[in-house]
């Protein structure tokens, strides 16, 4: 009984890091994932770079094209998108 209790403090000690750090932080990588996987041409998007453009071609290989400006398109793993801006209505 005297092991069980000098272990009882690390056990609540893990309990309350897992509902307050671990949880939440999987909870917002399921919410990321789910985010690029639903990315789709003509979504505006912020990179984790900063850079703000509209997805032109979504690739199989977990890239995407982004273009940046009137011409200019960039290359862009899907796993560094941070945001949708704007997301386009599906096609009919």
């Amino acid at each position: 009984m005297e092991g069980v209790a000098q272990f009882l403090p690390l056990i609540l000690i893990f309990g309350i890091m897992y509902f307050l750090l671990i949880r939440p932080q999987q909870k917002k990588v399921k919410e990321h994932q789910a985010m690029v996987a639903a990315l789709r041409r003509g979504d505006q998007v912020i990179t984790q770079g900063g850079l703000i453009g509209k997805v032109a071609k979504v690739k199989e290989d977990g890239e995407l094209e982004v273009e940046i400006a009137e011409g200019v398109k960039v290359r862009v793993v899907k796993a560094t998108i941070a945001q949708v801006l704007n997301k386009t209505e599906p096609a009919k």
